[in-house]
C-alpha cells in the first residue's frame, strides 16, 4: 500500500465548503486506483516549540488544519492517475478553475508527500 498525505489550513468558515469539494474528489480518485480517502479537520492541534502543523503552512488566524490521506495499492498506480485526474473533465466541472483560486483553500500552502507503507495496525 502506498500513501499520500497533505496537511492543508482552511479558513474556519469553509469547514462545510471543504468537505463538499472531498466529498466530490472521492468518485474521481476512486475511478483512478485510490483505495480509500480520510479527510480529518481539526479538534485539538497544539502549537509546539519548534515547530508543528500551523507553522508548517503557514496558517493565519482563523484557520483550521486538516490533516488528510489517501491509499493506493501501489505507488506506480498513485502516480499514473494524477494525470489522467487532472485531465479528467469532472475536475473542471466540479472545482472551477484550474489555479485553484476557487478552492476554500489555498493550495500553495498544502503541503503533500507520498510514504510507503511501513505498518498498518488495523481492528
Amino acid at each position: 500500500m502506498y500513501v499520500q498525505g497533505f496537511v492543508i489550513p482552511v479558513p474556519e468558515g469553509k469547514k462545510d465548503d471543504y468537505g463538499e469539494v472531498a466529498r466530490k474528489f472521492w468518485p474521481i480518485a476512486k475511478d483512478y486506483g485510490a483505495l480509500s480517502q480520510v479527510e480529518c479537520w481539526e479538534a485539538d492541534v497544539n502549537d509546539g516549540t519548534l515547530t508543528d502543523f500551523r507553522r508548517a503552512v503557514k496558517a493565519e488566524a482563523g484557520e483550521r488544519i486538516v490533516f488528510a490521506w489517501m491509499t493506493w495499492p501501489d505507488r506506480e498506480t498513485a502516480e499514473a492517475s494524477h494525470d489522467k485526474i487532472m485531465a479528467d473533465p469532472r475536475m473542471s466541472e466540479q472545482f472551477g478553475n484550474p489555479d485553484g483560486s476557487d478552492m476554500p483553500f489555498d493550495g500553495k500552502r498544502m503541503i503533500i508527500g507520498g510514504f510507503e507503507t511501513l505498518f498498518v495496525g488495523e481492528v
